[in-house]
């Protein structure tokens, strides 16, 4: 993906912040033109519930560093599943197990719109 909007700036920063606690399988999916809840999805994984837990903390902690605050997240009492709203991006991480269970990669995928963060 080339495309350097503002909310690709945002993604490309949650997506770095992720990678910094370790989190696995980082999938940017742009569902902008496919739905209206947001322009991207950042899906990742955590090999265990803390980890889970971890990577969410770390991202909500730097995130409000820099002035951007969730509009709402869900799931963190669980950490299974927990789902972040930056508005423009939404963020999921996954515990690897719920992650394959869900697809939520493969749901949301048209064959050109999926692609695996890779740090520059």
């Amino acid at each position: 993906m080339t495309e350097q909007t503002t909310s690709y700036t945002l993604v490309r920063q949650i997506c770095k912040v992720l990678a910094e606690k370790q989190a696995t399988d980082i999938k940017i999916v742009a569902i902008g033109g496919l739905s209206d809840l947001a322009d991207y999805f950042v899906i990742c994984s955590g090999r265990s519930i803390p980890q889970v837990k971890a990577i969410f903390d770390h991202l909500e902690e730097q995130l409000e560093k820099d002035g951007k605050f969730a509009a709402r997240k869900e799931g963190y009492s669980e950490g299974r599943w927990i789902a972040v709203d930056y508005g423009e991006v939404i963020v999921h991480i996954f515990h690897k197990d719920t992650r394959e269970i869900y697809g939520l990669d493969n749901l949301w995928n048209n064959g050109s719109n999926v692609s695996d963060y890779n740090p520059d």
